[in-house]
């Protein structure tokens, strides 16, 4: 069981879901049903009227994993071959005819851009890999799949999505430089789309870790991988982040299950498949995100895991920590906004008001580290460890961040008081 938001609408999590799928290798059998918790308040609101769900293709098929309150939402699945379409159209525009008049002057190109993502991406391409997967199929045929990765560690630690290799009977990680090494799965993550990769190596090259922690909209992104296969590896695409903290629902390809994804970020940096896993790096040359997702009936709207989110998984691996575990509080809440604190009357227009989910539950679980710590129903967390908590920094977010057994400082309205309260996270149950 896991913490789980019982949000509301808002311009960010509409009630309309955004439906997607993983993009990796070949689909596994799953239940035809899935134990996952709804991801909205079904409290009545006026809801943002939407022209049509936007499809977003992820990959293979999703293992059930409740959507959380504490934790990041999340997602994983099997292994499927992508088939891919040509997308190339002949180009039926007339050239333009070049006038006899007196033609404008040439404007002198501003490459302080095109440097920094040349800058970015000679500092980060030599550590992404290629991963192919093979897992036999009905009747002793062989599957196969690619995604990509990036190692973080020198020593053959790897970044990837859970997707591209979950179920994998073997994997082959390809370097930038042609080597090519057996992979091992050493774990996946609980809670999100994530696992990491062991190869048998040393004094490789590794991409520099940055922190998702103050990203903005609008700051450059660029995305690494290997899109549509080995055809086209070490392929650089760049745009911009368009979003923070958005929440898409995720489909299989067959779209008989979903699960909910939590606090992505949003890029319109081109992602296809075989992109999944590969990193996502600002101009610094610094990985913010593990890419994951993208929207097929839309153009330029992808999604990446947030980089600070991976972190504690990628230090559990080189720890020796088996299997990963994620940090928890034990409690249900609404992210509070105007139209939520108009509703309800709160004092504050921020934060994440403590309340129960539909389905009559208590707010807070019984035996988790809220309980421990005094937390009550109808509190609002307007911070953790004097970060602000609002639509740009969820709550969960935040808490993911760190591992079970650390302690953070919550500060806590109810009414016209307001206090501190020391929490010791607890174990994600699983």
């Amino acid at each position: 069981m896991t913490d789980q938001p019982t949000s509301r609408p808002t311009p960010d999590h509409p009630t309309e879901p955004v439906e997607v799928q993983h993009y990796g290798p070949a689909p596994q059998a799953r239940p035809a049903t899935w134990d996952s918790p709804p991801a909205w308040s079904t409290r009545p609101s006026t809801p943002p009227t939407l022209q049509q769900p936007v499809v977003v293709r992820r990959g293979p098929g999703l293992m059930p994993v409740a959507a959380v309150a504490l934790v990041v939402g999340v997602v994983s699945g099997g292994l499927s071959a992508a088939a891919v379409s040509n997308l190339m159209q002949p180009d039926t525009t007339p050239l333009a005819t070049q006038s006899d008049g007196p033609q404008p002057a040439t404007q002198a190109v501003n490459l302080s851009e095109s440097s920094a993502v040349i800058t970015a991406t000679d500092a980060v391409m030599p550590a992404v890999v290629t991963i192919a997967s093979s897992t036999e199929g009905l009747f002793g045929q062989s599957q196969q799949g690619v995604g990509s990765g990036f190692i973080y560690d020198a020593d053959g630690w790897i970044l990837t999505n859970k997707h591209v290799v979950d179920g994998a009977d073997t994997l082959k990680v390809q370097l930038n430089d042609t080597r090519i090494f057996d992979g091992t799965v050493y774990g996946v993550d609980p809670l999100t789309d994530l696992a990491v990769v062991k190869i048998e190596a040393s004094g490789l090259p590794v991409a520099e870790l940055g922190s998702s922690a103050d990203l903005e909209r609008g700051q450059l992104a660029i995305a690494m991988g290997s899109p549509l296969g080995t055809s086209y590896q070490n392929t650089v695409t760049t745009g911009v982040v368009s979003g923070l903290g958005r929440q898409i629902q995720a489909g299989d390809a067959s779209q008989t299950s979903s699960e909910t994804l939590n606090n992505l970020i949003q890029t319109d940096a081109a992602i296809n498949p075989g992109n999944s896993g590969g990193p996502l790096v600002n101009s610094a040359g610094q990985v913010i995100g593990v890419n994951t997702a993208v929207a097929t009936n839309a153009q330029g709207i992808g999604f990446a895991i947030p980089i600070d989110i991976a972190k504690p998984i990628a230090q559990q691996a080189i720890d020796g920590i088996q299997p990963f575990v994620r940090p928890w509080i034990g409690v249900y809440y609404v992210p509070v906004t105007k139209q939520v604190a108009a509703e309800e009357g709160l004092a504050v227009e921020y934060g994440v008001w403590i309340n129960p989910p539909a389905n009559g539950q208590p707010a807070i679980f019984a035996g988790s580290p809220a309980e421990a710590a005094g937390l009550q129903e109808g509190d609002i967390i307007v911070e953790v460890d004097g970060e602000r908590i609002d639509a740009d920094h969820d709550l969960a977010a935040a808490i993911v961040s760190h591992n079970p057994g650390d302690t953070v400082t919550l500060r806590v309205l109810n009414g016209s008081s307001t206090r501190e309260v020391t929490v010791t996270l607890g174990t994600l149950p699983s």
